[in-house]
């Protein structure tokens, strides 16, 4: 048998080995520590992305054996697919084809859980606000994390508001959206396959940052996109996102491109499935 971790995204909190203070319910930082190495080495492969990635994979899990660094198979999808198979999506989602859509995917929080294995939420901006300058010609998906407890009532908005959270491959929420909003999550990496505008909303930043997990990279630095503070900081960028749909002449943003999606060309999964018939064959 051979067990290639495809892992689930470039890494922009910190990760196993390198959390000094493991936050979550029902373990401890030791705990935790020993299970990822012990986890990690049992894969006979794992996936990168891009050469950030191998590093920290390396160091974090405490990981010895093979990485194919050939891009994430599931990223495929978001190269290879048309402005057609987005209209069939569009429909099938029940999106309005004449309208702008914005898509918002936070991340959780390790310090807000009710108890082990729930977390606590609740919508950082008015919607009330966002449908009155943005309802007329423009949706708004939600995509929470799969840990949030709590589902938002979103009843009296179901004419402009589409949770899809639930949905089980959110690369279908990246190519039906014209931009993103997100904090911490690293959605950000993989949308940025798209070259669409993506605005950065980390209304905790400094608690999260100190506080919580940490970050890899330089957060008011590195990222593909700008910041906002506050509300009326996100209501503007997203007035500019959607004014400017495709980033590939914006330099901050192509910097980081090059940086973290350059390798990706569609080919992943045929990379990944010949790696396993050449294990096969070489172990007969």
């Amino acid at each position: 048998m051979t067990y290639i971790q495809t892992w689930h995204g470039t890494p922009l909190k910190k990760l196993g080995l390198d959390i000094e203070n493991v936050s979550m319910p029902g373990t401890t930082t030791t705990k935790y520590h020993d299970n990822f190495v012990k986890e990690a080495n049992r894969w006979d492969a794992l996936i990168s992305p891009n050469d950030y990635s191998t590093k920290i994979f390396r160091s974090a899990f405490g990981f010895n054996n093979q990485i194919l660094k050939v891009g994430y198979p599931r990223n495929d999808e978001l190269i290879n697919t048309n402005p057609e198979d987005i209209t069939a999506l569009k429909e099938k989602l029940g999106i309005p084809l004449d309208k702008k859509v914005v898509l918002y995917a936070p991340t959780y929080r390790d310090n807000q859980f009710a108890e082990k294995g729930k977390y606590t939420f609740e919508l950082p901006f008015s919607l009330d606000e966002f449908k009155q300058q943005f309802g007329e010609d423009t949706v708004l998906i939600l995509r929470m994390h799969y840990l949030i407890a709590n589902a938002l009532d979103i009843s009296k908005y179901t004419d402009f508001v589409y949770d899809l959270s639930s949905h089980p491959d959110i690369s279908d929420l990246y190519l039906v959206s014209d931009m993103l909003i997100t904090d911490y999550s690293s959605v950000f990496f993989d949308y940025a396959y798209l070259k669409r505008p993506i605005l950065f909303y980390p209304y905790d930043y400094h608690l999260y940052k100190d506080e919580l997990r940490g970050f890899y990279l330089d957060y008011e630095k590195d990222l593909p996109g700008q910041i906002a503070n506050n509300e009326a900081q996100l209501l503007s960028g997203i007035t500019a996102c959607l004014q400017h749909p495709d980033m590939s002449d914006n330099q901050q943003f192509m910097k980081f491109y090059n940086r973290f999606c350059a390798i990706d060309d569609g080919l992943s999964s045929l990379k990944v499935v010949n790696y396993v018939v050449h294990q096969i064959e070489k172990n007969g």
